[in-house]
């Protein structure tokens, strides 16, 4: 039986920038665009109708913005959503992670990664751009409070930023997972995928993905960039 192809939703002000993206998905077999919109309201509106697996957002547009329209898109459990833009500014990759969006492209990707990082996103997994790769991490080492996605108000456990023990395994917001949820969220802490995490930790990829969710459920967070935040504010990676 033929699997069921991801469907996307294209949300980008600019309909040249939509009909090459259409163009780029709808030449993928495994992937098939449902829908457009020309800004976030018409996103959101969209999403809801659609249902789509992926909204490829682009942040900057008239009205409701992508950012806005991510925080209500990804509350409602409407689709994941992979941020496509021309900018890599630290805020909006901020901005952009702190509304629930899983992965975080800029317009200048090579075709093949485009439509790759579209399945990951629809698999669950998180996709970042090389270039914000780079400045995440060096914000990281910077200390917790300069790492896009953290707050110093209290986590899902009533920990903070500012409060916490820096020391592996007793951050207050670890204290409901178990030692191989700990495990699983160290390797998200690392960047690991589904299957690298399944690899890692010698088990299936379905059960990886099993562990992920509940990991997500337990920190009170919705995506895996979140998630590792938490393990790289926590010590575990």
């Amino acid at each position: 039986m033929t699997a069921r192809p991801v469907r996307v939703l294209l949300a980008d002000d600019h309909a040249a920038i939509r009909a090459g993206l259409r163009l780029l998905l709808d030449a993928a077999p495994d992937v098939e665009v449902v829908g457009e919109a020309a800004d976030g309201t018409a996103a959101v509106t969209n999403a809801r109708a659609l249902r789509p697996d992926v909204v490829l957002m682009d942040l900057r547009m008239p009205g409701v913005d992508g950012i806005e329209a991510t925080r209500t898109i990804t509350a409602e459990g409407l689709a994941e959503v992979l941020v496509l833009t021309s900018f890599d500014l630290d805020e909006y990759v901020d901005g952009a992670l702190r509304a629930g969006a899983a992965g975080f492209l800029l317009k200048s990707a090579e075709p093949s990664a485009l439509i790759d990082a579209v399945r990951r996103v629809a698999d669950g997994d998180g996709v970042l751009a090389p270039e914000v790769t780079r400045r995440l991490l060096a914000a990281f080492a910077r200390g917790p409070e300069t790492a896009p996605g953290t707050r110093a108000t209290a986590g899902p456990a009533g920990a903070t930023a500012d409060g916490a023990s820096g020391a592996p395994g007793t951050d207050p917001r670890l204290a409901d997972l178990t030692p191989r949820e700990v495990d699983v969220l160290a390797a998200l802490g690392r960047g690991l995928s589904n299957q690298g995490i399944a690899a890692d930790l010698f088990i299936t990829e379905a059960t990886a993905k099993t562990h992920v969710s509940r990991v997500l459920a337990k920190l009170g967070v919705s995506t895996r960039m979140q998630a590792a935040i938490v393990a790289r504010d926590t010590g575990l990676a």
